[in-house]
């Protein structure tokens, strides 16, 4: 099932907000969240604003930005209803506060079960509207030497492919592990940016990364905004970080391999439409029984 927000096209929205086809920045945020979501937060307010300090109107935060607990279950504990609680009202007030698009890499939302959560990218816009809500389809699972995850086990897993049409293009959503799953992306149709809040681990990220986040670049002519967690945890969890934003044909843009920090890059519609002329492959799809 796909999920499109806004019925307005995005060409309405430009006009309505005065915005061009010219090149326009965006930014990925990378943390080293812990347990206390009180201190996660105050930290991206931080990285929020020199965000948006640097010209950008996109800007995204990583997957469990909000709380990456001692155990599996914190995020279950910390948990919030849809559309009330401490991380989404914090959302909201940041995208209202600097007037930007901001997206919630992953907020932990109550699915009706005591014992999982629901991990949800939410998108809030200029006006603190929460736009689009995506809720991770395809969950983690690695078992290998010293390292063993089932997200499975707190987490309920979405199934709804979501696209949003905004001011800058349409966007479409995943969450980390889909990045693996290409079909999710063939799915959302045509669209200009996609998004990837992550938080690999330092052994999958190491070998896979990179490559997988060029791949749906390059695959989908569209530019890949890739937020991640990057470091050394409190949980005693070690990510990969490399936050980097992607464009078109597959050029790293802006990367950061460590620690907290932003990455900024431009968006260039004119360029990304010579691309997709030059290269018309999202015209020659086609779907066959082999």
């Amino acid at each position: 099932m796909i999920i499109t927000k806004n019925s307005t096209t995005p060409e309405a929205l430009r006009e309505t907000f005065n915005i061009t086809q010219s090149m326009f920045r965006v930014a990925a945020i990378q943390m080293a969240s812990g347990p206390n979501v009180a201190a996660n937060l105050q930290e991206a307010a931080r990285l929020i604003e020199l965000a948006a300090a640097s010209g950008a109107r996109i800007v995204a935060l990583p997957e469990y930005f909000g709380i990456m607990g001692m155990k599996d279950t914190d995020k279950v504990d910390a948990r919030e209803k849809d559309g009330e609680g401490p991380i989404q009202s914090f959302l909201s007030a940041e995208a209202k506060r600097h007037q930007i698009w901001l997206v919630g890499g992953s907020v932990p939302l109550d699915c009706g079960s005591t014992t999982k959560v629901n991990n949800s990218c939410l998108i809030y816009d200029q006006d603190g509207k929460r736009v689009a809500r995506y809720d991770k389809i395809h969950l983690f699972g690695f078992d290998m030497g010293q390292e063993r995850y089932t997200e499975e086990r707190t987490i309920q897993p979405g199934n709804r492919v979501v696209t949003v049409e905004s001011p800058y293009g349409r966007i479409g959503v995943s969450v980390c592990y889909d990045l693996r799953f290409p079909e999710l992306y063939r799915a959302m149709g045509e669209v200009d940016l996609i998004l990837v809040p992550s938080a690999f681990t330092e052994t999958t990220g190491k070998a896979h990364w990179d490559t997988l986040v060029r791949a749906r670049a390059i695959e989908n002519l569209a530019y890949v905004i890739a937020p991640a967690q990057g470091g050394y945890h409190v949980n005693g969890r070690e990510t990969h970080g490399h936050t980097m934003i992607v464009d078109p044909w597959g050029v790293v843009l802006d990367r950061l391999p460590r620690g907290s920090g932003v990455v900024v890059a431009g968006v260039n519609p004119t360029y990304q439409a010579k691309i997709r002329r030059s290269l018309p492959a999202l015209t020659h799809k086609t779907v066959r029984s082999w």
